[in-house]
This record gives C-alpha cells, structure tokens and sequence, in this order.
C-alpha cells in the first residue's frame, strides 16, 4: 500500500494539531497531562479501577441508588482530577482547589453508603439537615463538573431549570407555569434521594449501558477496528469517481455508530480523509462538509447507532430488535443521500479516484484485520437473542480480547487491555457528567407540571395541525440538542418535545425516533454547527460555509422523520390498530416494504441531483425544480404521489441522460 495513503489516525493517536483542534471544538478534550508519574499512575488506576467496577456490577449489581451514585461519584472525581478549571490552566498537575472538588465527590458518594439504610427506612427518604446539605454539595459537584467537561450550554440550561421550582408559585409567573410550592428539602430531596433526579433513568442507562459500550468501543480501538474500517473503505472506494469523499462516508459512519462521538470522530478520521478529498479537487468547504455530516449520521447507523438504541429501549420499553430493525431503512436513505451528492459532486468537477496501485486490497485487508469484525456481529446475535444489553456488552468485551489474539498484528497485550479500561473510563466521563446534569432537568420536570407544559405550548403554536406540530417539535429539538453529544441530547428530547407527538396517535417508538434524528442533526446546522466547524478546521476551510454545505449534505435526514411519522411503515412497523403506547409492532406486509424502499431511493437520488444541479450532465434551473419536486412526490407515503413522482422523475432522468449523450457525441466530434 502507497504511503500517501496510510491512515495514520485510524489507531486512535492523536497529533498535537489534532488535540489543539478537538479542543477548540470539543470541551472534553481539553484534559491534564500529568507530568508527576506516582500521579499520573494514581489517575490511571482510579480508571482502571472505575472500569473493572463496572464490569464486576454488570454480574453482581448494588441497590439501584447506591449503583448509580457510585458511578456518579468516582466518575466526578476522575474529571476533577483530568479536567482543568479552566482552557487556560495549567495541565502538568492538580492544584489544591480541584483536590478539595475531588474529596467532597467521594464524601457526597460516602454519605450515601453511610445513610443508605437510615434513608430507605428511618426517614422514608424525607431528607433531614445533613442530607440536604450532601444534597446541593452534589449539585454543585455535578454542575461543575458538566462545565468543565462540556462546557456552558447544558450547566445553564440545568440551573433554569433548577430555579424553576423555587420560583413557579410567585405571582409573576405566567398562569401556565404556577406550580404548588415547593420548599428546599422538597427540590433536593428529590435530586439526591431518589433516582428521578441526579441519579435518574439517565444516570440508569450510563452505568448499565453506555459505560459498557464506550469501553467496548475503547477495546475495538485499541485491537485496530479504525484501521480496518478505514482500509476497507479505502479498497472499495478509493478508486471510484471522487473515491476519498466516499471513503470518508464509508469509514466515519461505521466509526460514529461504534463511538458516538461526532467532533472526535471528524477529526480522527477526517485528519485522513479530508487532505485527500482535497487532493483530488473537492473544494475544502465541501471536504470539511462531507466528514461532518458522515460522523454525526454515524449516531443514526445500526447496530450500535453510538449507545443510543439501547437507551431508546430503555425509556420506550421497546425493544433493542425492533429499533435497530426501525433504524435501517433511515439510516440507509440518508448515507444514499449524502454518497449521492459527493459522486454527483466528483462528476460534475471531474474529479477522479485513487490509482488501484495505491490502495489495499478488499481481500488483504480483511485476512489481515477481518476477524475484528466478528465481536460486533456477536454483540447483534446477543441482542437479537434477547441477552440483556449489559451481558451483551460484557461478552463482546471479552470476546473483542480472545479475537485479536487470532493475529499478531491485532494482539493485546497487557498493557495494551489495562491502556483499554483506562481509556474507556477516561472516555465515558463527559457522557457520566452529561447525563448526571440531564438529571436535573428530568428530576424537575418530574417534580412539577413543566413536562405537561411544553408539550401543551408546543400544541397550541401548532394549532392542531400535525405538520406544524411536527414543524415545531423539530425546532425545539434542535435547539435542545445544540452543542451537546448525541445521548444527552436524545434523553432531553425525548424527555421534553417527544410527549407533544403523542396526541396525534404518533406511535411511541416513531415520536422518539423523530425527535432523536433532530436532536443530532443540530450538531450540523448553523449557527451551532460543531462537527461542521471540526471539519472546517482540519480542511482550512470557513466554518459558517461548511455548515451551511453540511444541511445540504445531510437535507435527506430532514426530510426522512416527516416521512416515517405519515408512513410508520418505513420504520418496518405496522402500527394498525395497535395503541400508540403499544411496545411491540408487527411487520408491515413484505410488498408494502419494498414499495417504499424503492420509491424512497429514487426520491432520495433525485433530491441529490436537484440539490448538485448534475445527473448525467448540467441540470438547468428549471429541470432542478422540477426534479425536486418530482423527488418530494416519491417522498410522501401515497400511492398516486409515488406515480407522479415515478412519471416526472423518470421523464428527467431520461431527457438528462439523452443530453449527456448528445454532448460526449459532439465532444468526439
């Protein structure tokens, strides 16, 4: 293989340019290098311990409180040890200051194992003085240490919600909002001594799953899965027409499903792919574009689809089977939709693939590093054979170890599964932190009415219309969803703007799919455009102009949620006379499947030619609009719109096509 095009990043190294450029977009990457070894070996083995915990309660759990605040309280202590102040401090060692925030999280956490049984039972969970000084001691805690790990947004939009209770009785309020009053033991009481606050169903599926499936995706790692993935790309697209670009689709879709992590994965992967993409001629705007929108769809992609399905299947009660069978078909469309327009893209400029010569073959790649695979369609034969998620994810771990030892080049050392387990810890913190600080708006939102509030404000600026309740819900989730990682996103999505679906008869699983798929794209769609200002940084590129390239990029997954609310069908549900709380759906009948699978693709295609202005050939402006309007027709789920589209779409296809024709003749002439 060429070294022009070795995937230096694909092993997870990082390049200092590459840290300085996570860090500037990505606030949890900004950690110590802890220069004092007994230190820095201390550190190591509190993840290291952090990690084999959650291994061992994975088989053996704690009471359900104590769990979730062991999880919490560790983990705060790894961040406040890890996670400076401030961008600006010193990274070398841990001033007294965090070392004081590192004994008050193991006090908070040794309070509750010491008061746990005196909580439960003396006091029935009323709490007394000290508790509901252990109570805000912790939120403090967790607030700060959502700060430092994701910065502003999420910690602020905790703390109005928080003044929420103490504040919803006073006259002042808007007759909508006024709640009974609630005094201070009431607020932290229920954020502390419960799980419907800081040790929520949020903080439940971070310990039982997401930790488990970070640390598996940490062993992947370090077993050489990126490399596979990008090498594999490499050899089956390198050399089509705009090959890098398709690569970089190919290789950060399967990479985000695994990490879910949409900045990390657009400079990890795109430090590869984007200089190549612009070495073959795309414009960088378009190459920052491309990286973004494939790494933030990675977060929609079965089976993993970055932790998410398996906490969609924890607060739906549906099962993991039927969401990742739901995710497929609009996965699929929107992975067609952005390759569509990057093989557009490369035709309408011209722009050629790597030379075979220079590129890996298929069948090489995977006799070397094929047998990585085979944890992950493991981990889908335990999912789909009902083991629970949690021993799921701890079989593949240990079954990811035994498969690497198949090869020398895959092999893990010692080193190698220690450098795993404290890799994994160190990764799942600002997601620990996230979904501690999610908490706190759960905990209110369970604490009073302001749930039933949204969805009711959402309801009324939609008038009883379900486009612009869909129209609105999908505003609210971007902005709820902006600058934060997919799972937090999701859970307060899910949480706030997901509710208000539900009185339109909007299936449960087809209402947190909607809102998911919105709650993620924020990440592409300017102003707060994160994965997209990545992807600008590593091309040169201009960051409002890469998201902006992104939406269009990405324009199928807008389009797609509106499809499968009119047509649950394209989620492979049949939702016929069922509830819409039902938990279980049957399959739509194999015929009216395949009737939207096709018209759907030619829909999505037909979007992308409308939206590149390039087929076969140069489209006009007016053959654009109505290409996109025959693309629109196929979209929406009705028989006669589907003809329409069939007849207009063809007609295009077929009149671009001849014109191709004609113009390669007069060309050899």
């Amino acid at each position: 293989m060429n070294s022009s095009v070795t995937t230096p990043a694909a092993e997870g190294a990082t390049s200092p340019e590459q840290q300085q450029l996570l860090e500037k977009f990505d606030r949890q990457s900004v950690t110590r290098n802890l220069t004092n070894r007994p230190l820095a070996l201390l550190v190591t083995g509190l993840a290291i311990a952090y990690s084999l915990f959650h291994l061992y309660i994975t088989y053996y759990p704690l009471p359900e409180l104590l769990q979730r605040a062991t999880h919490v309280g560790i983990g705060l202590a790894l961040i406040f040890l890890l996670y400076p102040a401030r961008k600006g401090s010193r990274r070398d060692s841990v001033p007294l200051t965090d070392w004081l925030w590192v004994l008050a999280s193991i006090g908070s956490l040794g309070y509750l194992f010491v008061e746990y049984q005196a909580i439960m039972t003396t006091r029935g969970g009323i709490p007394d003085t000290a508790d509901v000084v252990m109570a805000g001691v912790t939120l403090v805690l967790v607030i700060e240490a959502a700060r430092r790990t994701m910065g502003l947004a999420l910690p602020i939009l905790a703390l109005v919600f928080l003044i929420y209770p103490f504040v919803s009785h006073m006259d002042f309020m808007p007759d909508r909002l006024l709640t009974r009053p609630f005094d201070l033991g009431d607020i932290l009481g229920h954020m502390y001594l419960k799980t419907e606050g800081l040790y929520s169903s949020a903080i439940g599926a971070s310990v039982n799953f997401i930790f488990l499936f970070i640390l598996f995706g940490a062993f992947l790692a370090k077993s050489g899965m990126g490399q596979l993935f990008n090498d594999l790309a490499m050899a089956l697209a390198g050399h089509k027409q705009g090959g890098p670009a398709k690569v970089a689709v190919i290789s950060s879709g399967f990479m985000g499903s695994i990490n879910g992590t949409a900045v990390a994965n657009v400079v990890g992967t795109g430090a590869f792919t984007i200089p190549l993409m612009k070495r073959i001629g795309y414009h960088r705007n378009f190459a920052g574009a491309v990286e973004a929108s494939a790494s933030v769809g990675g977060q929609i992609l079965p089976p993993i689809m970055g932790a998410s399905a398996f906490i969609m299947a924890e607060t739906t009660g549906v099962s993991y089977g039927t969401i990742v069978l739901a995710a497929i078909l609009p996965a699929f469309l929107y992975y067609l939709g952005v390759i569509t327009q990057v093989h557009l893209r490369a035709g309408k400029e011209n722009l050629k693939g790597i030379p075979r010569a220079d590129l890996p073959r298929a069948w090489e790649v995977l006799k070397e590093r094929g047998h990585l695979l085979l944890p992950i369609f493991a981990l889908i034969y335990f999912l789909y054979q009902s083991v629970p998620v949690s021993y799921a994810a701890f079989y593949t771990i240990l079954l990811t170890v035994v498969v690497s030892s198949l090869r020398k080049s895959t092999r893990m050392s010692i080193r190698n599964i220690l450098d795993a387990l404290a890799d994994g810890a160190r990764q799942s913190l600002s997601v620990m932190a996230a979904c501690a600080v999610v908490g706190v708006i759960i905990g209110v939102v369970g604490l009073t009415s302001f749930g039933t509030v949204m969805t009711s404000s959402i309801m009324s600026i939609g008038a009883g219309s379900l486009f612009l309740t869909l129209f609105f819900t999908m505003i609210a989730s971007m902005i709820l969803g902006m600058g934060l990682p997919s799972i937090p996103a999701y859970i307060i999505t899910a949480t706030m703007a997901a509710p208000a679906l539900a009185h339109f008869d909007i299936p449960v699983l087809v209402a947190h799919m909607f809102v998911f798929y919105f709650g993620l794209f924020a990440n592409i769609t300017p102003p707060v455009a994160l994965a997209a200002f990545a992807g600008a940084g590593i091309a040169g590129g201009d960051p409002m102009k890469t998201g902006f390239q992104s939406l269009k990029l990405a324009l199928a997954g807008f389009i797609i949620p509106f499809m499968f609310v009119y047509n649950p069908a394209m989620l492979m549900i049949d939702v016929t006379g069922l509830d819409v709380t039902a938990r279980s759906f049957p399959l739509p009948h194999w015929t009216v499947i395949l009737s939207i699978t096709l018209t759907s693709i030619l829909g999505i295609v037909a979007l992308s030619a409308a939206v590149e202005g390039y087929l076969k050939t140069w489209m006009n402006p007016l053959l654009r609009v109505l290409m996109a309007a025959g693309a629109m027709m196929l979209i929406v789920p009705e028989a006669q719109t589907d003809v329409y589209g069939m007849v207009l779409v063809g007609s295009l296809m077929t009149w671009n096509w001849f014109q191709a024709r004609r113009q390669a003749g007069a060309l050899v002439s």
